[in-house]
């Protein structure tokens, strides 16, 4: 379903997003935005305004850790990584939202 209008992500989401990602490989800001914009096949764009606020909350709460490092294309970029914390909070998030899910689709088909 192609729209013009970017859908809005649910509260929360986009901070389970980085995380899942992170489980990968670390990653710089713009790798990570990248990989959850080609892995949803376009559904899902974040913008910076978005990304980097939600970047910094993530290690100011001890999920993710960072460091300088060079990237690809030879430019200063921070790194981040998921810590321990972080798996044990992707953990809750990802069952709050399989509930949340569950919920939802339950009301969808009319139970």
């Amino acid at each position: 379903m192609a729209t013009n209008k970017t859908p809005e992500f649910l509260p929360g989401t986009l901070d389970m997003l980085i995380l899942k990602t992170l489980t990968r490989a670390s990653n710089h800001g713009y790798g990570i935005a990248q990989y959850i914009q080609k892995v949803s096949n376009e559904a899902l764009r974040i913008g910076e305004g978005s990304l980097y606020p939600a970047l910094q909350r993530l290690l100011v709460n001890g999920w993710v850790e960072a460091e300088w490092g060079i990237s690809e294309t030879g430019r200063r970029v921070r790194i981040y990584r998921l810590t321990a914390g972080g798996r044990k909070q992707l953990a809750r998030e990802v069952a709050e939202f399989d509930y949340l899910i569950a919920g939802i689709a339950r009301v969808m088909e009319g139970a």
